[in-house]
């Protein structure tokens, strides 16, 4: 079998790093990571540090690779409002096939990573479960016109399209703005440091309300599939563990590996409340002997704010990629305790 090329924009993501581990896992791959940071080059791995919104730059870092045959696209850029969103992603996933589609011949195959704000999850209760197919809502949202570009674009082109819809992504990556284990596992730490007890910080509603997650390592292994299941061909799929929770009955559980005691759910601003918290972290990491990581890059608080406040249910319907072949499920507390032990393996957290 032909090697394939894998080219992974966002690699230092929790979802494109996860993604790298797994091609490099499953074997057959050359693979080309780019973001702005770059990263250490090893096996069949290599890095490119990249500004994606300089189109120049992009189309001339880029311009001998051709023999890329997948491009996974992860990238994102984060702005104030939702309006502000669009330009920037938008433009950094042209840019990147505009680079790429006239160098490559081969190219087969552009998997775009979306998610749930494409059914107007973000913006309030929404029709669930969400279905790939159920109608759009007012824009803006740039995820849609990502998808609409790689339609147009893919008329008459020998390469095919996949779109992944997964829920809340959880896996071990830091400096990445939406990872909510890590936003857990670093308030959890900082509570047990603190002598409190372990409160659920969101809103009454979304104690209550039913959610679903997104292992990265599952989220990994659908999007591979997807992008070389030739009946996946310019299709979405919604993409989670399988199973439904309530945090109020997760949430004890999740205590449980910290040693701590729950206590009533108290409704707090984490982007607050955790805004003077970084010299209590470098007490930690000196205390602990934890790697020493910038407090910035640990967690995303506004993150943790934004999945916390939603006070209505938050689920997918995933029977399309079942049906398509896609059977893979994983249990989600066992999921949260893999990556927190994983997290204080690798001496992140105490």
């Amino acid at each position: 079998m032909t090697e394939r090329k894998a080219l992974v924009v966002g690699a230092r993501g929790v979802i494109g790093g996860n993604l790298i581990t797994h091609l490099e896992r499953e074997g057959g791959w050359k693979i080309v990571g780019l973001s702005r940071r770059g990263g250490p080059d090893g096996g069949h791995v290599r890095h490119r540090s990249i500004d994606l919104l300089d189109r120049a730059g992009t189309a001339e870092k880029l311009r001998d690779l051709m023999d890329v045959t997948h491009i996974f696209y992860a990238a994102y850029q984060d702005r104030p409002t939702w309006a502000e969103l669009v330009a920037p992603n938008l433009a950094m996933l042209t840019n990147v096939v505009d680079a790429i589609e006239p160098v490559a011949p081969r190219l087969e195959h552009i998997s775009l990573m979306q998610g749930y704000k494409v059914y107007g999850a973000h913006l309030g209760p929404f029709a669930t479960p969400a279905k790939e197919d159920d109608p759009p809502h007012m824009p803006p949202e740039f995820n849609v016109d990502q998808q609409q570009f790689l339609e147009r674009r893919q008329v008459g082109a020998s390469w095919s399209w996949s779109a992944l819809r997964p829920s809340v992504v959880a896996g071990v990556g830091l400096g990445n703005p939406m990872n909510l284990a890590m936003v857990i596992a670093v308030y959890a730490s900082m509570s047990k440091e603190l002598g409190v007890p372990l409160r659920f910080p969101g809103k009454a509603g979304a104690y209550t309300s039913l959610i679903e997650m997104t292992d990265a390592d599952l989220l990994a292994r659908a999007t591979t599939w997807a992008a070389t299941n030739p009946e996946s061909r310019n299709q979405a799929y919604n993409i989670t563990n399988g199973d439904l929770f309530r945090w109020s009955a997760m949430w004890p559980k999740l205590a449980a590996f910290f040693e701590l005691d729950t206590a009533p759910p108290l409704q707090m601003s984490l982007t607050e409340v955790m805004a003077d918290k970084a010299q209590l972290w470098d007490e930690m990491i000196a205390r602990h002997g934890l790697v020493p990581t910038p407090y910035s890059d640990v967690s995303s608080w506004a993150f943790g704010d934004f999945v916390f406040g939603w006070d209505y249910d938050v689920i997918a319907d995933t029977s399309k990629s079942r049906r398509a072949g896609f059977h893979q499920f994983v249990d989600t507390e066992a999921m949260f305790l893999r990556i927190f032990q994983d997290l204080r393996d690798r001496r992140l957290i105490p």
